[in-house]
Parts: C-alpha cells; sequence; structure tokens
C-alpha cells in the first residue's frame, strides 16, 4: 500500500513532515544534500544573530537607536561566529541551498529585540529562502514589563516582518511564555506557523567564584512527552495555527506522538547531532510502517485520530497515584540509567542488562 506522507506547513508544501532544525550540521552542503537523499521535509540553516546584521548594517552607514549601539558595541567586543559566516556569507549560503536542493529551505534570524536589523528579512527572502524561522530571546528579569507588554513587543515585531516579505514566518517560542495560547492566538495575523519550543541554556551556579553560568546541551532522547502537553494544549485553543513540535524527538514513534498531539510536522535536532542525517531516513521510515500497519493511507488519516482528550475523573486519578506512590530505588536507577544514556545517547550496558 503506497504511504502518502505529504503535509503543508504554514504554505510549505513538504513531503515528509520531518524538518531538519537549525544546528552546524545544516550549513554543511554534503549533509544537505545527505537530509535531502533521507527524505526530509525540509531544513532550517544556522541563525544569524541580531550582532551580525548590525555589523553588517554600519558597514552600510545605517543610523542606530540607542539600544542598538550597545549591542553593537558587545557584538565588536566579543564577536559572534556562525560556521565563520558574516551577514553577507550567510546570504550566500541561502542561495545556494536554495538552488541546489530540491526541498525548502528555511532561514533562521535569531535576536533579542526588535530594530532595523529585522529588515535583513527582506534580504533573506531576495536570496531565495522558502520561508523565515524568528527566534526571539526572552528579555531579561531586569527589563520584564507586565506578561501583555513582552507579548505585545513579540506581536509587534512579529507584524512588522510579515508585512515586509511574502514568504512564510515561522515564530519560534520558549516555554517562559505565560500565556502561550492565546499568545499564539494572538499571532496569527502575522506568522504562518509556530515552532514550539526554542531550546534555552540550563543555568548553573559556580562555587568557585559565585557566579552564575550557562550550559548547552543535547535534548535528551525520550523526553518528547515534555512537549506533548504544552503541543496539545496550543492545538485545541488555536486550531488554526501550524505547529512544529520541537524537543526530544528521537525516534518515529515521537514523530507520531507528535503529530497527534496537534503538530503539522516534527522537527529533529539534537537526534541529528547524534546519529546523523540517517536518523531521518530512520524516522521517514518508521512513521511510513506505523501507518501501513494501522491502515492509514497517508497523515490526514492520522490526523483524524486527533484532538486527543483526557478523561478528568482518570486524568485525576493518575495525579492522586503519582504524588502518593513509592519508588523502588532499584527501579529509579535503571530507569535514570535509560534515560540518559552514553555521550552518544545510547543505553549503557546497565540498563540493557535491565
Amino acid at each position: 500500500m503506497s504511504i502518502d506522507l505529504s503535509t503543508n506547513f504554514g504554505g510549505l508544501h513538504l513531503q515528509a513532515p520531518i524538518v531538519v532544525g537549525s544546528c552546524p550540521m545544516t550549513a554543511e552542503e554534503p549533509s544537505q544534500v545527505a537530509f535531502v537523499s533521507a527524505g526530509a521535509g525540509a531544513i532550517v540553516l544556522p541563525s544569524l544573530f541580531q550582532e551580525q546584521v548590525l555589523l553588517w548594517n554600519d558597514r552600510k552607514g545605517v543610523a542606530f537607536s540607542p539600544q542598538e549601539q550597545a549591542l553593537l558595541k558587545r557584538s565588536r567586543r566579543v564577536p559572534v561566529e556562525n560556521a565563520g559566516l558574516d551577514a553577507e556569507s550567510y546570504l550566500g549560503m541561502v542561495t545556494r541551498a536554495t538552488s541546489q536542493l530540491s526541498i525548502p529551505v528555511i532561514a533562521s534570524l535569531n535576536g533579542e529585540s526588535g530594530g532595523n536589523w529585522l529588515d535583513f528579512a527582506k534580504e533573506v527572502e531576495q536570496a531565495g529562502a522558502s520561508a523565515i524561522e524568528l527566534c526571539l530571546q526572552p528579555p531579561p528579569p531586569s527589563v520584564y514589563g507586565t506578561a501583555r507588554e513582552v507579548e505585545d513587543a513579540v506581536v509587534d515585531v512579529v507584524t512588522k516582518i510579515d508585512h515586509a516579505i511574502k514568504i512564510p514566518l515561522f515564530v519560534k517560542l520558549h516555554r517562559s511564555y505565560t500565556r502561550l495560547s492565546q499568545l499564539s492566538c494572538r499571532l496569527l495575523s502575522g506568522a504562518q506557523g509556530l515552532i514550539l519550543f526554542g531550546r534555552l541554556p540550563d543555568t548553573d551556579i559556580s562555587l568557585d567564584t559565585f557566579q552564575l553560568k550557562s550550559e548547552w546541551t543535547l535534548t535528551e532522547p525520550g523526553t518528547v512527552t515534555k512537549i506533548i502537553g504544552p503541543v496539545m494544549q496550543v492545538h485545541s485553543y488555536c486550531p488554526g495555527m501550524p505547529l512544529a513540535a520541537c524537543g526530544g524527538i528521537g525516534t518515529s514513534i515521537d514523530v507520531v506522538k507528535a503529530l497527534l498531539a496537534g503538530a503539522d510536522v516534527a522537527m529533529v535536532t539534537s537526534a541529528v547531532c547524534r546519529e546523523g542525517p540517517t536518523v531521518v531516513r530512520t524516522l521517514v521510515d518508521g512513521l511510513r510502517n506505523f501507518l501501513e500497519r494501522r491502515h492509514m493511507k497517508s497523515l490526514d488519516d492520522l490526523f483524524e485520530k486527533r484532538p486527543l482528550e483526557f478523561d478528568s475523573e482518570a486524568q485525576r486519578n493518575d495525579y492522586l497515584k503519582g504524588l502518593t506512590a513509592r519508588f523502588d530505588p532499584a527501579e529509579v536507577r535503571r530507569k535514570v540509567s535509560h534515560l540518559h544514556g552514553d555521550r552518544w545517547g545510547h543505553p549503557t550496558s546497565d540498563a540493557l542488562e535491565g
């Protein structure tokens, strides 16, 4: 039986619902070709940062706001590197990728505020990008207003970019927003899709210097359950918003669960970094086999199973049971060992023996 895995994500027609997320590998032409061969529906190029665009604007004599001037000074003090690319080289990478690949190529812009740097979205569009992923870093607590003010700033930025470009704009949101479902609905008029969720670094404290430090790690395999609930909530509250699920997707079962939760596509990054482009083929084949075993001919047949909802009484019973359960220490150690595995994400010998 022929299985149709094609889908539409915010105006992009994809041959499969697997999108390779932004990472250094998507800048490498051999890897790009390998992703296409493995069956990826689209790829997201590495991010171009606000600081890099400011340096580009400075060379063109663009006037800066006081905030942008401060960022520009920081950019010169701590150079931002992205696979050795500046803004001009980034446009060249976009042009080469879009002209050589047969799948949509999504550019990624990453910043912490609005401003003239966002005009670069038009340059990216002219370079040939199929769509733009916008990552806005949440403001630090010292500049927090109300939750509404933070949301207003996001909506304002998204609206301005959307009016300036014709290609789809996908907004990557973090979990820190307090009213994610409501914000999603507010973004319907400006964004053609949301990516849930963007990664933030873990925060640690140095006991030698008594200072904070950030730690970046790959998303642990087997943690897709952490995003299923939030994706379901956004989809239920705002069903008209296309969604990409991102975080902990490493197996075809994770892909199926993300799609059932309400996502239109599954975005894979950490699994690609651990296992290479071939993991995409594993995910695509696994999804196809899942649909075939259940006599489904397309993703639409899977989407018909949505929305999934808890039985309120059963959910309450599970909640009470979980809070009152006693755990066997040996079993907990076994599960933790299986979850973390070795540094490549494979189960440890203890986990395999368990």
